[in-house]
């Protein structure tokens, strides 16, 4: 395996200074702001995945790419690969607490959000005791249980994100760094192996990163899961979110102090604290196996075809609402999240395909139901259609920057790998500062699609614009940022707007672009730096890196 050495970053980046002055000029932001209109369209029914719009994004996508010179990609010399999933529908659902003889109705989508992704025909459980177990974690490497009670056959009430959040001093999970444990995926997955009979998130907009509009767009629909030999040993009957005004009377009924708990939840000697509580959970569920598909289109290498660069970003988003909507608008759009992400790998196909062959094969992948837990990428990482031994790197791009230039990029997940370094030099060249990892708090790291990858050794990058505006008028962009934040991430408001200015988006693809270019015309292999706890796993197959 070659390192990246210093006389090869000084040639990489001298050639990527001139790559890039070039590539500026050279997207077509008209062309790009029309397929993320096509795609976000009221035709395209929020691209819920498994119903008949998914074919319309199947055929839109790999007409596109072919146009753009690449050849399918997917299974069986098509432009597809099957994804199986179980389709999970909850309805009626009825639930209330019961504590100190009063009674507390729960209604969903307001006090509530309840769901499930264990299959089955509906859920009923009656008079669940209540127990509150911190941030749930289980970590053994960092001397660490909250379940220090049995769980089994309980609900867990739990924090979001984790112990560091509210007092990153404490170091004991990274600092302000989400870890993975802070994850709602990893509560509960913990809670499944704990036994528990379900889980309760107290729901808060700055540890979760989103408000509880967020929250019960995503639970209040159909929730899909990958295909699982054992569901019920991965899955507890209910998963649910609480608003935080719900837990501090449910924790002062019990004579407790919400506030004090959350303080002692920091520490590693936390004590589970009996809720002196129960709860009725009732749901009818309709369960299916349904299957949708990640679009994978390949350009093949000239020289080194068996080594892939990989570009990824997801297609799906959440579909139409089941109630009535906001102003009769039922359908969740996505154009930012993410039909951005996916023009931008139309747009970078037409790039590559159009360019002298790369030596090495480019391959773009649009995965479904990101939304639904990243289970498209899920799926190709376990299942992959080109072998990840001799994937050189990825990039993902997921909701783009639609409102102008800005002076720096952020790179999530920053310091894992040398893959950073690449982004650096490029991001320098156009002038740009470096901000590294700003989503760390809210964990973005495990919250796109290239995470399954980097579970499995692949060097993967994940950017963004992030700083100042550049342009002016500069007002009127830093509004329409905030507005998207507070009314349009994953609600019916995220449309196409034909104000939108993509020139920040293209500074990105610049980035993504000149970096995935200049691997695939080397024979360099970008490295895990020795901290990462990635680094192991792609240690192993060093040798078929040779």
């Amino acid at each position: 395996m070659r390192l990246f050495t210093t006389v090869a970053a000084v040639a990489l980046t001298t050639a990527l200074m001139a790559g890039t002055a070039m590539a500026q000029t050279a997207f077509d932001t008209n062309r790009i702001s029309e397929d993320i209109r096509i795609l976000s369209d009221d035709s395209f029914e929020g691209r819920g995945i498994a119903t008949r719009a998914e074919q319309k994004v199947i055929d839109y996508l790999s007409a596109g790419f072919a146009a753009a010179g690449f050849a399918p990609g997917g299974e069986n010399g098509g432009w597809t690969q099957a994804v199986t999933l179980n389709r999970i529908a909850s309805s009626n659902v009825q639930a209330s607490l019961k504590q100190g003889g009063e009674v507390m109705p729960l209604t969903q989508g307001q006090e509530v959000t309840i769901s499930s992704r264990l299959p089955g025909n509906g859920v009923d459980l009656k008079d669940v005791p209540l127990v509150f177990v911190g941030y749930g974690v289980n970590a053994p490497e960092r001397n660490w249980n909250d379940f220090k009670v049995d769980v089994r056959g309980k609900i867990i009430v739990v924090l979001v994100n984790d112990p560091d959040f509210e007092e990153p001093e404490l170091n004991t999970f990274g600092g302000k760094a989400m870890t993975y444990y802070g994850r709602w995926t990893y509560k509960y997955e913990e809670a499944a192996r704990q036994g528990a009979a379900g889980v309760l998130i107290v729901h808060e907009t700055a540890p979760a990163a989103y408000g509880w509009t967020t929250v019960v767009n995503s639970w209040t629909v159909p929730q899909f899961d990958i295909v699982r030999e054992n569901p019920a040993a991965e899955r507890v009957p209910v998963e649910a979110w609480i608003q935080r005004d719900v837990a501090e009377k449910l924790f002062a009924a019990a004579g407790v102090d919400f506030e004090e708990q959350k303080r002692l939840a920091r520490r590693a000697d936390f004590q589970p604290v009996d809720l002196k509580a129960t709860m009725d959970v009732r749901f009818d569920q309709a369960s299916e196996q349904i299957v949708t598909h990640n679009v994978v289109a390949r350009l093949e290498g000239s020289a080194r075809p068996a080594e892939t660069i990989l570009y990824g970003g997801h297609w799906d988003h959440i579909g139409i609402a089941t109630d009535e909507g906001v102003n009769g608008d039922r359908i969740f759009n996505g154009a930012i999240d993410n039909a951005s992400g996916t023009a931008a790998l139309l747009e970078l196909a037409r790039h590559f395909g159009q360019g002298p062959k790369p030596e090495r094969s480019i391959v773009m992948v649009a995965f479904t139901a990101e939304e639904s837990g990243l289970l498209g990428s899920e799926y190709y990482a376990a299942n992959p259609l080109y072998p990840l031994e001799t994937t050189v790197a990825g990039f993902n791009i997921d909701a783009a920057n639609v409102y102008g230039r800005k002076d720096k990029l952020n790179i999530t997940g920053y310091g894992h790998s040398d893959l950073d370094d690449r982004l650096v030099q490029i991001a320098t060249a156009q002038g740009r500062g470096i901000v590294p990892d700003a989503g760390a708090a809210a964990g973005i790291y495990f919250r796109s699609d290239h995470f399954p990858l980097v579970r499995r050794g692949v060097p993967m990058a994940y950017i963004n614009s992030t700083g100042d505006f550049i342009d002016a008028p500069i007002e009127p962009r830093v509004a329409m940022a905030a507005e998207y934040s507070r009314t349009g991430y994953h609600q019916v408001a995220d449309e196409w707007r034909a104000d939108w200015d993509l020139r920040g988006m293209v500074q990105d693809m610049d980035v993504v672009y000149e970096a995935g270019k200049a691997l695939a015309n080397s024979t360099e292999w970008p490295q895990w730096k020795p901290t990462s706890e990635f680094a192991a796993v792609r240690a192993s197959s060093e040798a078929q890196r040779r």
